[in-house]
């Protein structure tokens, strides 16, 4: 019987492992610079630039004006009135970290203990992943991976979306600690048919258990400051940087009153706080605007929470954090759905922000976010060459079309394996 599963579980791997890596080349590092003429150009931070040049020199920006003359040497390319933005970004998600979701062997999303405050992302990241070139397609250079779990679930890493392994992928690790805040609904459904009063006593053991974690940790780090302790408990010791404030403790919180704990417990330790998922955030934009909590919303087609919610709820979320003053950035929590937080941004567009903050969401917020903003997000002097051409607006469904993306000046192939599938389908004779 185990040997027939061994050969079993050896043959589902042969089988799966096609599907484990893509053809596509990485692109060669820039050696020679490269002029982008006649583009508008949407800096996220400094307005649209019209019919304006950008010139890029040894991976960074190194001029954007009007009629900028052409370096010795340089490539020229005319981009006559398409759009020009900086390379988006994705923020909490599993891209290259599973690959079907059907064959547990592609699945390294998560480990299987409670407290994994030291697991790192990026470790487990394939930059081969067949599903990254279809979300790069879509304008997307840059994704905040992380590891889910129960409760202290790891800390996430940038990547950047053209890489030959997890280590050149790598644009920052370890950018925060992520946690799954316990539940707080006492409302049966058709998986869990417990009394009202039997869920409020697990949600609060679960909530205590996670509270007694911070307790363990923080007692672990004064202990270390003193230098009291005789061992490393890698766990603990991975949590000293979010007690100095030097790590977001990235929340993973929908309802109203796990936001509100979760400020409880960031204020308690003066942690810097991060909501992720925030299907509740507008309901509280103010507190959180107060609190300087920023809010990775990642519902932009969600449908309404609650019988008394109107049917936009979520559609509107975006433009009331604007409104309140909260940092937010938009995001998918999956992995190949990935590619369409742009649109999301688009349809945030249609109920009440403007092209400007939506294009931030993705861009400039989500690299204050992640702690990258003097580096990427936005294009400006001296940021990466990090860039994406569309033939017309990247956030309209009938105008978007991502012709060209450059990522630290390196010009990044737009292959994948639907373009592939649809050049060889639309060959097949008619029947």
């Amino acid at each position: 019987m185990n040997l027939n599963k061994s050969l079993i579980s050896l043959l589902i791997a042969a089988a799966v492992s096609p599907a484990l890596a893509h053809d596509i080349v990485p692109g060669a590092k820039q050696t020679a610079p490269v002029l982008l003429t006649d583009a508008t150009i949407h800096t996220a931070t400094k307005g649209v630039l019209e019919n304006a040049d950008l010139l890029m020199v040894d991976g960074k920006i190194a001029a954007m004006g009007v009629d900028l003359a052409a370096p010795e040497g340089a490539k020229v390319v005319s981009l006559q009135g398409k759009h020009l933005y900086p390379g988006l970004i994705a923020l909490a998600n599993q891209l290259g970290l599973i690959e079907i979701e059907a064959v547990r062997a592609t699945d390294d999303t998560s480990e299987v203990t409670d407290t994994n405050p030291d697991i790192r992302a990026r470790i487990a990241y394939n930059a081969d992943s067949e599903v990254i070139p279809t979300v790069r397609s879509n304008g997307f250079s840059y994704s905040l991976v992380y590891p889910k779990g129960r409760a202290l679930m790891g800390q996430s890493s940038l990547m950047q979306l053209d890489a030959w392994t997890w280590q050149d992928a790598t644009v920052a690790d370890a950018v925060g600690l992520h946690i799954n805040w316990p539940s707080t609904s006492t409302v049966a459904n058709w998986w869990n048919h417990k009394k009202p009063e039997e869920m409020a006593k697990e949600n609060a053991k679960a909530l205590q258990k996670l509270k007694d974690y911070f307790v363990q940790a923080k007692a672990y780090a004064d202990a270390e400051a003193a230098g009291l302790n005789k061992g490393v408990d890698s766990r603990w010791q991975a949590m000293i940087p979010v007690f100095k404030g030097q790590r977001p403790l990235f929340v993973h919180a929908d309802d109203l009153r796990q936001i509100k704990q979760a400020m409880e417990l960031a204020k308690q330790y003066q942690l810097k706080l991060v909501i992720v998922g925030g299907r509740d955030s507008w309901r509280m934009a103010n507190e959180l605007a107060a609190a300087n909590v920023a809010v990775v919303f990642t519902a932009p087609y969600g449908i309404p929470e609650r019988d008394d919610e109107a049917n936009n709820t979520a559609f509107q979320t975006p433009a009331l954090l604007q409104k309140a003053g909260v940092k937010f950035a938009l995001s998918l929590d999956g992995y190949w759905d990935t590619r369409n937080v742009v649109f999301g941004a688009g349809q945030a567009i249609s109920y009440g922000l403007t092209q400007e903050q939506a294009l931030a969401a993705v861009t400039i917020n989500a690299a204050q976010i992640a702690g990258v903003a003097d580096k990427i997000g936005s294009l400006e002097v001296g940021k990466a060459a990090t860039v994406v051409v569309s033939d017309g607006d990247i956030f309209d469904y009938l105008t978007h079309k991502v012709s060209a993306m450059w990522i630290d000046g390196r010009e990044v192939t737009l292959n994948d394996r639907n373009k592939q599938l649809h050049h060889k389908y639309s060959q097949k004779p008619a029947i």
